[in-house]
């Protein structure tokens, strides 16, 4: 993600803000919070992907997202926050009482962008450790990996077989007609000023 496609403190500050809010109103009353994107910024109002990440005492506590931009990047928050929350099928739903402690942090995509090999030495290739999110498709099978992923998966080829296995294939899967795309993320979160995974 280019420098000039960066959020500001503030939206980020906002962003984190309805993320919250719309796991409170979910608490209450069994659904996402509704934004009207008209009420904030220009830049909170594009058509945006994002992914929310719950975490609880440093644990995953949940994590939904999309991979391609359909409403508004204000909306998509408050969208999948609620969805993190409540709606995770790996995690019980969140409690009141669990929500103090809980982490939130916010992903918004860049564009996907196909990678082109003839091997799977060629696409390891070609992968940026901490950078990199991955799309891997073959038939109806298909799984992605956050770049936040690297975080605990730092061997490439490690993080590509988890990332088969994620999508329901054998750890060891190879064919000519598996498909790989490769995008980045504006990170941020509860416990960081935000960082971003860049294009190049």
């Amino acid at each position: 993600m280019s420098s000039t496609n960066r959020l500001s403190p503030p939206d980020r500050t906002v962003l984190l803000d309805v993320a919250r809010a719309s796991i409170q109103h979910g608490l209450r009353h069994r659904q996402a919070l509704a934004v009207n994107p008209g009420d904030y910024s220009e830049t909170l109002r594009l058509l945006r992907a994002t992914f929310v990440t719950l975490e609880k005492d440093g644990q995953l506590r949940g994590c939904i997202g999309a991979l391609a931009a359909y409403q508004p990047l204000i909306q998509d928050v408050a969208t999948h926050a609620y969805a993190a929350a409540f709606e995770d099928p790996r995690f019980p739903e969140v409690q009141t009482t669990e929500f103090p402690a809980l982490a939130v942090h916010i992903s918004v995509l860049s564009p996907p962008e196909p990678l082109h090999f003839a091997s799977e030495e060629e696409l390891l290739a070609q992968l940026r450790p901490g950078e990199d999110g991955l799309i891997l498709q073959f038939r109806h099978y298909r799984g992605t990996f956050l770049p936040s992923v690297w975080e605990h998966l730092a061997d490439p080829y490690v993080f590509l077989a988890q990332l088969k296995q994620k999508a329901g294939l054998p750890l060891d899967f190879w064919s000519s007609e598996l498909r790989v795309e490769r995008y980045t993320t504006e990170y941020f979160g509860d416990s960081d000023s935000g960082s971003t995974r860049k294009n190049g």
